[in-house]
Parts: structure tokens; sequence; C-alpha cells
């Protein structure tokens, strides 16, 4: 089976910094892209920013310059940057990822962390 696990969030201030991670677990043929969403509440889940297997990124306008995506092939991991936060940077981070298990693309999402920006 598998599963999507990040780690990482936290309570930070404004200004300050967080990476979050996002491994890749059980059986399964490859991974395609790799993305992080997020979810604040009240409102939609939106896309913060994703990478292709041929580590092309895209970003939010919100984030662009503040945030940075990254994977590490050889670990199955998903990485996500956050400098500069703001407190409307505050949600639950969520994984996503298009899997390829026995060649067929799956999309899986992790369970999120919680992200706080506050003084």
């Amino acid at each position: 089976q598998v599963q999507l696990v990040e780690s990482g969030g936290g309570l930070v201030q404004p200004g300050g910094s967080l990476r979050l991670s996002c491994v890749a677990s059980g059986s399964f043929f490859s991974i395609n892209a790799m993305a992080w969403y997020r979810q604040a509440p009240g409102k939609q889940r939106e896309l913060v920013a994703s990478i292709t297997s041929g580590v092309s990124t895209n970003y939010a306008d919100s984030v662009k310059g503040r945030f940075t995506i990254s994977r590490d092939n050889a670990k199955n991991t998903v990485y996500l940057h956050l400098n500069s936060l703001k407190p409307e940077d505050t949600a639950v981070y969520y994984c996503n990822a298009l899997i390829r298990v026995r060649s067929v693309p799956y999309d899986y999402w992790g369970q999120g962390t919680q992200v706080t920006v506050s003084s």
C-alpha cells in the first residue's frame, strides 16, 4: 500500500522559515509529479507548488520568491522550503503525488501537516 507521510510543520514567527518533507512509501513503479497544497480555515484547498519528474517547477503567485519545492528521487521525497513566512501562510499543508503502481497512475495525498505563522 502506497502512503505519503508529511513532517516539518509547526509554529513559527512572521519572517521565519520551515522545511516540510513528504516521503512516499510502499510498493510502486515510479513517482511522476509531486506537489504541495494548502488549506486554510474556511477556504478551499489551493496549489502551492508542484514539481515534475523532470524537476520543472510551478508556484502559486502568493509564494513565488519565498517558497522552494525540490525532490530527492533516491529517497522518494519532496520538500517545501518556506521562507519569509506571513500569517496568511497559516494552513494545513498537504503533499500530493501521482504514483505509478504496476504502470497505472494513481493520485495520492498525505494526511497534512499544520503550519501556523504567528507572533
